[in-house]
């Protein structure tokens, strides 16, 4: 015979999701951020691409 028993525990009830809240427009700091993340992102895309298309030996 055990000594102790475990007991056996459910896992928590999950509620629906609040839908019906509208969401918060974001704020202007944030907006700022993303369009300065964004414009640097294409320009280190630009750089990569500039890089592997240049085929030329280095300049002297």
């Amino acid at each position: 015979m055990p000594a102790f028993t475990f007991e056996k525990i459910s896992p928590p009830v999950r509620r629906a999701p609040a839908a019906t809240t509208p969401k918060k427009p974001r704020g202007l700091i944030s907006q700022m951020i993303d369009r300065v993340a964004e414009r640097r992102g294409a320009r280190r895309a630009l750089q990569g691409k500039r890089a592997m298309r240049r085929d030329d030996k280095p300049a002297e």
